[in-house]
């Protein structure tokens, strides 16, 4: 999938003050050799599969893409070797005395391979560079309404790429995002973070039970 992977990212423009390109950008945090080519690779790897399942959330955070270059992936979840399709790294990620472990990236992980589906789902956001604060990196804020816009075209070329996958968002950013773009997904599911834990687990349970998405079990 190097030539998907290619496409996607050339929609998407260099970082700027507040919003960081996780597959063109350098953080000052993370680990030698840890760079932008190996978070591309990464997202190659993710990419390379029978895709039944696009899960959307609303935005990269500090814990999770923005290092690992995988939406809803965590550092730690990588060196444990958790995530289908990627060898685990031979070193850190970040700086940070211990590896980043994003919630809302172990529960959805969690709950798809409780549904068995994790081999057939791919993660993607509706917005995939990291919105933060200018200036402090390790920050995650609402992106704005343009930022939502410059994640549109990437969409798009994910329905073109898999006509047959259910698109399923998480979280009502998302939802919009995905209308915005005129893409048919499935009804939103509760995002996972701030308490949403188990209200995802059970509406994402519910979405793969609909025979309209059977394609996904």
């Amino acid at each position: 999938m190097s030539d998907l992977t290619d496409k996607l990212l050339a929609t998407l423009p260099p970082g700027r003050a507040g919003l960081f390109n996780p597959w063109a950008d350098s953080c000052p945090h993370q680990a030698p050799g840890s760079d932008a080519a190996q978070r591309m690779q990464r997202l190659r790897q993710h990419l390379d599969g029978e895709v039944r399942l696009i899960l959307v959330g609303e935005a990269p955070g500090y814990q999770g893409c923005r290092y690992s270059g995988v939406a809803f992936t965590s550092e730690r979840l990588l060196l444990e070797g958790a995530i289908p399709r990627i060898p685990a790294p031979a070193g850190r990620l970040s700086s940070r005395r211990l590896p980043f472990s994003e919630p809302s990236a172990t529960t959805v992980w969690r709950a798809l391979k409780t549904l068995g589906i994790e081999d057939c789902a791919i993660l993607w956001n509706a917005v995939p560079l990291h919105p933060h604060h200018p200036g402090v990196p390790w920050s995650n804020r609402r992106p704005t309404l343009e930022e939502l816009r410059l994640g549109t075209p990437a969409l798009r070329i994910l329905r073109a790429a898999w006509p047959r996958a259910t698109f399923v968002p998480v979280g009502r950013t998302a939802q919009a995002a995905l209308q915005h773009a005129r893409i048919a997904a499935a009804s939103c599911v509760r995002h996972p973070a701030h308490g949403g834990a188990l209200k995802f687990c059970q509406d994402l349970n519910a979405r793969c039970l609909m025979p309209s998405d059977a394609n996904m079990r």
